[in-house]
């Protein structure tokens, strides 16, 4: 229960990384607030972790939508009186295209979640984060951060941009107590590694099922994340990718 107490927020709660995130927190104490756009998705997942007697709530959110985020943070706070931990997990990559057979409103809304959508939640745990002294912003990057992948002009570029607003983010409130993270945790068995492979479009595309880690393993890091021993690493994205990084997190070398 290293987390009893505190208060956390995933976005993109519903599946994959972010219902391993979600689950994985709420088995460690931490009272977690499940935001997806599928309401009934992550209000069933609640109802599963309070079953089992851990604290958990759902809340609806597009993330793309600043008022919906807004009153996202501000329901935790008046729930709980704190935010601890926010993971912006929330993001897209569907559909996939080269970019001249893109349609503009797709690749728009790629841009209004992948990359709205984590400054909106940035824009609003952190006056909550300073107020309280502290808290901890793990922003789910990629390295198609750094990387040109066919087909990808869209999540590329989210991803890159994403990896600026943590460098600025880190910057700007770190003195402030307020710890802000990328991780790139390399390809992951989740539904978008099955739209990725059904794009065929580049080489990722083509990869063997069992080269994806489990989600359950980006959820460790998160938490590892969250500890001192992790603040080498604050500003930058931290990558699972490496034998170092899961050695760090305590997961299977590569």
């Amino acid at each position: 229960m290293i987390f009893k107490n505190t208060s956390v927020i995933v976005t993109g709660a519903s599946r994959g990384i972010g219902e391993a995130t979600a689950r994985h927190f709420a088995t460690l104490g931490a009272h977690v607030v499940l935001a997806a756009r599928d309401a009934r998705r992550i209000e069933g997942i609640v109802a599963d972790l309070e079953a089992q007697g851990l604290s958990a709530c759902a809340w609806p959110t597009d993330v793309a939508d600043a008022g919906q985020v807004k009153s996202l943070v501000e329901a935790t706070l008046e729930e709980t009186g704190r935010l601890d931990l926010l993971v912006n997990n929330a993001g897209l990559i569907d559909p996939i295209a080269r970019l001249g057979d893109s349609d503009p409103e797709d690749w728009g809304r790629i841009v209004d979640v992948n990359l709205k959508g984590v400054y909106h939640g940035l824009r609003y745990a952190i006056p909550a984060m300073a107020a309280q002294g502290g808290g901890t912003i793990v922003n789910i990057s990629s390295g198609a951060a750094t990387s040109a992948l066919e087909g990808w002009s869209h999540y590329c570029a989210t991803k890159a941009a994403v990896l600026s607003l943590t460098r600025v983010v880190d910057k700007e409130y770190r003195s402030q107590g307020v710890r802000v993270i990328g991780l790139s945790p390399g390809t992951v068995a989740t539904g978008m590694q099955e739209q990725i492979r059904a794009s065929g479009i580049n080489p990722v595309s083509r990869l063997d099922w069992s080269a994806h880690i489990p989600a359950d393993w980006v959820a460790q890091a998160i938490a590892w994340l969250t500890r001192d021993a992790a603040d080498a690493y604050l500003g930058t994205d931290f990558s699972l990718k490496t034998g170092e990084g899961r050695r760090l997190v305590g997961l299977p070398a590569a």
